[in-house]
């Protein structure tokens, strides 16, 4: 994924107002009890209650928990197609913020006291897996990290103008519950504006240097014609039945909406971030620059990775990867007629036919390597997900700050294919040599296969079914890419070159990230760390650069998750012999949804034992 890298959650591409909800609380919260789950919790407490009652009360709370996530988070609903809260916007104010830490606390409660004594292996999974999400919420409310809810890769200015492309557009309702939602945003907007400038009191601002980059993506939208507006876009097609009348009053609501509510909401918003805030903005780029930082940065580390490994630890580990790697690209380079690594990255910035002619060039390529794969997945999987996926474009008003690609989960009953998005922007500055990989990573067998499958799950409960962690998730899809090796593609060797660098992104992520966060390093010291150990063009390490510097701790889950789900393989490969068969090892891995990293060993290891 490129994924919007949230995924302790994974994953999803989330509105802000989960996003901001999720800093608040973590990714659950819970109401006020009710007598129902009072009854439920206390059954559930009564270490003699019977054992299928007490499995009922597991359930049920897990139950009511994702219900409260979803009245709590529109949008999110709404991504996952329950329409029942399509009219509404999360509620960002102190109050509902003080009331959902209130409330996870509650709920952590409740959980704890639950009885798994002679439950299934799968529902005591459940019960620890809330518990641990919660208590990671719970340690996170002291860093009030909602306070700094917009940066240049998301934030309610990004997030919600994407969003529009994840909604469905099927009835007038529809229609009628978004004007509804686009009138909400100045108050969403204002709510915003109120936590950003609680940040400025306590010093909790993002680096001064991203946020011009705010305030001209917000200007950008309050240029835009109408007609070209992200917001308006509801309006090229209409489904077929709708009535003339319908259709003419539900295009002036919003067009009237965009023009009076959206626009002007952003210009204020625009002007507060750029005359009021930019100037509080923290000048090192490390979040140990912030009150508390290094405690800051290691539960970053922690939810990121979901192991207890050090930050020094992974700074060495990335370097040694580095090496490993460097040596394999080398080897290639050498091949294709260069001595080093530096005359062929130079060569390939001045070749042509390594650079997409065109937009659609590069669009086109995702598509034929996404088929490509699509062919071979019977050779490594028994269970092949059901959801079907598409490749678009990355929209024009967020591209300068965009990832090369990303992927955006579709709905759990189909309606909604998942969306492989691309940056075509600047076309002519980037290579096709990753593209073959990146394919590979952003939809099958990576993300899209993963997070579909997840859904499809039959037995699990909701939040299992949507949750992400970040190092399985991004793990997952970059062993994905390996699997291509195994199937014989990357047959150009520009292309496996790509597929190296590709790798090697991940492990300079291990080394800058926590350069950056704990050794102090400045913003240039990784820009030169890229340039002295890759060929990754320029467009890209300026944007990789600023992520790390914002989403601190996310790009560490890539290479620790993906180098443990490797040491499981080899560690089946050896127990099982000649009993060892790919396709089950990969479906058991795809098998219970996304999970920590331990909690993947146990699981494999459990599989391990019943096969010897």
């Amino acid at each position: 994924m490129t994924h919007k890298k949230i995924t302790g959650m994974a994953l999803l591409l989330l509105s802000s107002a989960l996003l901001q909800a999720q800093a608040i609380a973590g990714a659950a919260t819970s109401d006020s009890m009710s007598a129902n789950a009072t009854t439920a919790g206390a059954v559930a407490t009564t270490g003699t209650a019977g054992l299928e009652q007490r499995r009922e009360a597991l359930t049920a709370l897990l139950d009511e928990q994702w219900q409260y996530t979803l009245r709590n988070n529109p949008e999110f609903a709404s991504m996952l197609g329950d329409k029942r809260y399509n009219d509404q916007l999360s509620d960002f104010s102190q109050p509902a913020i003080d009331a959902q830490q209130q409330a996870q606390a509650r709920f952590l409660i409740r959980f704890e006291a639950l009885d798994t004594r002679g439950f299934p292996a799968q529902e005591i999974v459940n019960k620890d897996l809330m518990v641990r999400q919660l208590k990671m919420g719970q340690d996170a409310i002291r860093f009030k990290d909602w306070q700094m809810p917009v940066l240049q890769n998301s934030g309610i200015h990004l997030d919600t103008p994407q969003m529009v492309t994840m909604l469905s557009f099927v009835t007038v309702k529809d229609y009628e519950d978004y004007i509804a939602r686009l009138n909400a945003l100045p108050r969403a907007f204002e709510q915003t504006i109120v936590q950003m400038r609680n940040g400025i009191k306590n010093q909790l601002m993002p680096p001064q240097f991203i946020l011009g980059k705010i305030a001209r993506q917000c200007d950008e939208i309050v240029a835009m014609k109408p007609e070209a507006s992200p917001f308006t876009q509801p309006l090229n097609k209409f489904p077929a039945d709708f009535s003339a009348d319908d259709k003419q009053r539900l295009r002036a609501a919003i067009r009237e909406a965009v023009a009076l509510r959206v626009v002007p909401a952003y210009q204020k918003f625009s002007n507060f971030v750029r005359d009021e805030y930019a100037v509080h903005g923290r000048q090192d780029a490390g979040i140990w620059s912030l009150p508390d930082g290094a405690a800051r940065y290691q539960l970053r580390v922690k939810e990121s990775t979901t192991t207890d490994l050090t930050a020094e630890a992974i700074h060495q580990l990335g370097l040694s990867e580095v090496a490993r790697i460097e040596g394999q690209m080398l080897a290639v380079a050498k091949k294709l007629g260069y001595a080093d690594l530096q005359s062929f990255n130079a060569m390939v910035l001045k070749n042509p036919a390594l650079h997409p002619s065109s937009r659609e060039e590069i669009l086109a390529l995702y598509r034929q390597y996404t088929t490509q794969m699509y062919a071979k997945l019977p050779q490594l999987f028994g269970r092949l997900p059901k959801a079907k996926v598409e490749i678009m474009a990355v929209e024009e008003f967020r591209e300068k700050e965009a990832a090369g690609a990303s992927y955006n989960n579709g709905t759990p009953d189909g309606s909604r294919p998942g969306h492989v998005m691309v940056n075509t922007g600047d076309f002519a500055d980037r290579t096709t040599m990753s593209i073959e990989t990146t394919a590979l990573h952003e939809g099958v067998p990576g993300h899209h296969m993963q997070i579909s499958i997840a859904q499809e799950l039959q037995g699990l409960p909701e939040f299992r079914k949507q949750g992400g962690y970040n190092a399985y998730v991004e793990g997952w899809a970059l062993y994905s890419e390996r699997l291509g090796e195994e199937l014989g593609f990357y047959q150009d060797p520009y292309s496996y070159y790509g597929h190296l660098q590709d790798e090697m992104l991940r492990a300079i992520r291990l080394v800058v990230d926590t350069g950056l966060h704990y050794k102090k390093w400045n913003r240039q010291q990784v820009v030169d760390f890229f340039h002295d150990h890759s060929g990754i063009e320029e467009v890209d390490v300026q944007s990789e650069t600023d992520r790390y510097i914002v989403w601190p701790g996310q790009a560490l889950g890539y290479k620790i998750g993906q180098l443990k789900i490797i040491q499981l393989r080899a560690y089946a490969t050896e127990k099982l012999g000649e009993k060892f068969d790919i396709r089950a090892f990969h479906d058991e891995v795809l098998g219970a949804g996304a999970l920590p990293l331990d909690v993947l060993e146990q699981r494999i290891h459990t599989w391990v034992e019943t096969k010897i």
